[in-house]
């Protein structure tokens, strides 16, 4: 379903510094220094890293922050191209990452789910047959006619992942959405997620909640700046990278 070949992405920290006038005489005095510093500002976000999930599989990805985990999703999702490999994904994503990226904050909650449907891809009749699915799941009914600007970011996280959930897509790219919301909401939300995994969705899930990531996943994959550092067995993982995350061991990458 998804195959992950030798993914690396690479990120240049300092590329804004290139374009300004005193950079640029600095750099042409200094050709030795601007090679070293360019060298320096180089950040790898992920490195060789190689997985295949199957389908209906759900693969929970672990990890420090800064590991990488978001930029693989990122990258799976084809919102990033990858620097190195490649990745194949067989069937139609549905993209958690960011949830509310796509709203416009001067527009109304309704004109927002309207907006942010047809950027998912569904249709105007589409949205107009789920539209009272969408209001009564996001729980925002009487701030329908309220602009999104005015929202907190828990009302946005609602609001986005109702819309995102109204399908059930074929994989499913999550980051940590479960924490979005009240607890009320997040019950709900755990439970539209268990809905779509029993459903048969391909799932890939970060989250720092080792409890919903032993609840929901198959298997998990433990990033540390930007390797692998292990994939297996659920409990076994979680386990390690809860001792290492206390102090009491020290892992070995892959």
């Amino acid at each position: 379903m998804i195959d992950i070949k030798n993914v690396s992405m690479k990120f240049n920290l300092g590329i804004e510094k290139e374009f300004s006038i005193k950079q640029a005489f600095v750099n042409f005095l200094s050709p030795k220094a601007r090679k070293t510093r360019k060298k320096k500002e180089e950040f790898w976000a992920l490195n060789d890293v190689s997985f295949h999930v199957d389908k209906g599989e759900v693969v929970g990805l672990i990890g420090s922050n800064g590991a990488g985990k978001s930029t693989l999703l990122k990258v799976v999702s084809g919102v990033m191209k990858p620097t190195k490999g490649k990745v194949q994904v067989n069937g139609v994503i549905s993209p958690m990452i960011e949830l509310g990226a796509g709203f416009d904050g001067n527009l109304t909650a309704r004109e927002n789910i309207y907006l942010n449907g047809a950027i998912l891809g569904y249709s105007k009749k589409f949205l107009q047959d789920k539209f009272e699915e969408i209001v009564e799941f996001s729980e925002l009914r009487e701030f329908l006619d309220v602009p999104v600007k005015n929202f907190s970011s828990g009302m946005t996280a609602k609001l986005a992942f109702s819309i995102a959930t109204i399908v059930n897509p074929e994989i499913l790219i999550v980051d940590e959405i479960l924490s979005v919301g009240d607890i009320k909401f997040q019950e709900k939300s755990k439970h539209k997620m268990m809905e779509l995994i029993k459903g048969g969705t391909t799932v890939l899930y970060v989250s720092h909640s080792l409890d919903s990531i032993r609840e929901l996943c198959d298997k998990v994959v433990w990033l540390e700046h930007g390797q692998i550092v292990d994939i297996g067995d659920t409990n076994r993982i979680c386990d390690e990278y809860f001792d290492k995350q206390m102090g009491n061991t020290k892992p070995k990458k892959k």
